[in-house]
C-alpha cells in the first residue's frame, strides 16, 4: 500500500480531510462497474485485462467496520509490529487501530470506517506516518477509503504525496476479497497519478513461519506498482500484511495482537531487563561505569533465561543484536552511544512485553521511551532529532491517551505542546527539560 511541519495529530488531520472530502453522487447501481478501468501505470500498459478483475462491482457496506477477513483483520488486530531492512538500514513499523470510527462520503452514502495508524522508522529515526481508513462489504472483502500520508525529513513533514481520499481522488480500492483465488485481480489503490497498485493472487493455502510457529492459508499476492515495477507480499489469517520483499528491502510481520498475545503475567526476566535498562541509561549518562557493568550483567543473565524459551524470532534477533551492540558500547566507556544502546535495548523489551500487557499501556511506556530519546538528542545537539522525536510523541499520543483520566489527558496535551514549542524555539536544553518532566509525570500518572 506504500513505498518503502509539525505532526497535526488525529483530530486536525482528519478533520482537514472531511472538509476536503466528499464526492457527487453517481448513478452506478450495485451490479454494474464503478471503478475506472484504465491501466494506472505511467506507460498505460502492463495491468491484468478487466475480465480478470474482481472490484468491479460496486460494493454495499450494511456493518462496514466489523472487519473479520481473516486474511485483514484490522477490527481485531489492536496492535502489530514488523521489522525488516531498507537499504541496509534497520527498518521498523508499528501498526496500531485507533480508537473510534469515522466516516467517509462515497457515492452519497456516509460509510463508517476504521483508522489504522501506520508509523515507520528507518535507522532509528520517523520516516513515514499514515492514517489508512477501512471498511468491510457485506461480502467479506475489505476496502481502503484513503490515506493520510506524511513523510518525515529531518525531523519534519516534508511530503504528503501519496494522500488520497475516496470519493474525494477515486473510488475506494478492494484490499482484500472476501475469499481470495488464484488469479483473482484488484487494486488496491485506484487514484491513476496519485496512487497507484495493482494486485494478483499467485498463492493460496501456503504455510509460514509466524511468530509463535507455522501459520496455515496464507496467500501471495503479486503487486504491480505504477512504474511497472512490482513485488511480492504474504497475507497471513490473524495478521493481515505479513512479509513484503522487493528490491533486496524487507518488511515482515514479528509480532501481533491479540493474535500472538498470552494469558500470563509479564516474565519476572523481562520486567528486571526493562528496569536494568532506563536504570543503565541513566548510570551510562553519568558516567558510573562500575554501576553499569553490574546492570549489564544483570541483564544478560535474565536474557539467557528468557532466550530459552519460545519467543517471537524476529524481536529476539534484534534484542540480540541490541545487546551486542550496548555490551561494545559499554566496554569501551562510550557514553552516549552506551545510552542510545540502553534505549534500544528497552524498545526491544518493550516488544516482547506487547504479548502480556495492553496495547494501550505498551504505547504509553513506548511514550516515555520517547521522551528519554528526545533526550539524547538534545544532548548531543541534534535538532532535527529532537523534533523528529516531539512528532512521534504526537503520534503516540493518539493512541493511548484516550483511555486516560480527562483533567490527566489535558495535561499530557499541553505539557506536549510546551515541548514542541521548545523545539520549534531550536531552544534544545529546554525541550530536554520538557521531555524529562513530560515522562515523568506520564509514568507518574500511569502508574498510579
Amino acid at each position: 500500500m506504500r513505498a518503502l511541519l509539525p505532526a497535526l495529530g488525529l483530530a486536525a488531520v482528519l478533520a482537514i480531510s472531511a472538509c476536503n472530502g466528499g464526492s457527487k453522487p453517481s448513478s452506478s447501481a450495485s451490479s454494474t462497474p464503478f471503478a475506472s478501468t484504465a491501466c494506472g501505470t505511467f506507460s498505460g500498459r502492463g495491468c491484468a485485462p478487466a475480465s480478470e478483475r474482481v472490484d468491479l462491482t460496486k460494493p454495499s457496506f450494511s456493518d462496514s467496520t466489523r472487519i473479520t477477513n481473516p486474511l485483514f483483520p484490522i477490527s481485531d488486530l489492536r496492535s502489530a509490529l514488523l521489522l525488516g531492512h531498507v537499504d541496509d538500514k534497520p527498518f521498523r513499523t508499528e501498526t496500531t487501530l485507533l480508537p473510534g470510527t469515522r466516516t467517509v462520503t462515497w457515492d452519497g452514502e456516509q460509510i463508517p470506517v476504521l483508522i489504522s495508524q501506520y508509523m515507520a522508522y528507518l535507522d532509528g529515526r520517523l520516516d513515514e506516518v499514515a492514517l489508512d481508513r477501512y471498511a468491510q462489504a457485506d461480502d467479506g472483502s475489505v476496502w481502503y477509503f484513503g490515506e493520510d500520508v506524511f513523510d518525515y525529513r529531518n525531523g519534519a513533514i516534508a511530503l504528503t504525496e501519496g494522500t488520497w481520499l475516496a470519493g474525494r481522488e477515486g473510488p475506494p480500492a478492494m484490499i482484500m476479497p472476501g475469499e481470495p483465488k488464484v488469479g483473482d485481480v484488484y487494486r488496491t489503490e485506484n487514484a491513476p497519478g496519485i496512487v497507484f497498485e495493482e494486485v494478483t493472487v499467485t498463492t493460496v493455502g501456503k504455510t509460514v513461519a509466524g511468530p509463535r510457529g507455522p501459520v496455515e492459508g496464507a496467500i501471495v499476492a503479486s503487486e504491480l506498482h505504477s512504474d511497472r515495477t512490482s513485488e511480492d507480499k504474504i497475507f497471513a489469517p490473524g495478521y493481515g500484511e505479513f512479509r513484503t520483499a522487493g528490491g533486496g528491502d524487507l518488511e515482515a510481520l514479528a509480532l501481533a495482537v491479540p493474535t500472538d498475545a498470552l494469558s500470563a503475567p509479564v516474565p519476572a526476566e523481562l520486567a528486571s531487563m526493562s528496569e536494568s535498562a532506563e536504570g543503565l541509561l541513566e548510570s551510562a549518562r553519568l558516567g558510573d561505569w562500575e554501576s553499569v557493568a553490574s546492570t549489564l550483567a544483570r541483564m544478560n543473565s535474565a536474557w539467557k533465561t528468557l532466550r530459552a524459551g519460545n519467543l517471537p524470532p524476529m524481536v529476539a534477533a534484534r534484542l540480540d543484536h541490541n545487546l551486542v551492540a550496548l555490551t561494545r558500547s559499554v566496554q569501551a566507556r562510550k557514553s552516549a552511544q552506551a545510552a542510545q544502546k540502553a534505549l534500544d535495548v528497552a524498545q526491544s523489551v518493550l516488544d516482547l512485553e506487547l504479548r502480556y500487557r495492553p496495547p494501550a499501556e505498551i504505547d504509553a511506556a513506548r511514550f516515555h521511551l520517547w521522551t528519554q530519546q528526545l533526550r539524547i538528542h538534545a544532548a548531543a545537539k541534534d535538532l532535527a532529532g529532537a523534533t523528529g522525536d516531539v512528532a512521534v510523541l504526537e503520534w503516540i499520543r493518539d493512541r493511548f491517551v484516550g483511555t486516560l483520566e480527562p483533567a490527566a489527558r489535558t495535561e499530557i496535551n499541553s505539557r506536549l505542546r510546551q515541548l514542541r514549542s521548545a523545539t520549534d524555539a531550536r531552544n534544545l536544553p529546554a525541550a530536554a527539560d520538557h521531555a524529562a518532566r513530560l515522562g515523568a509525570r506520564l509514568r507518574a500518572l500511569t502508574d498510579g
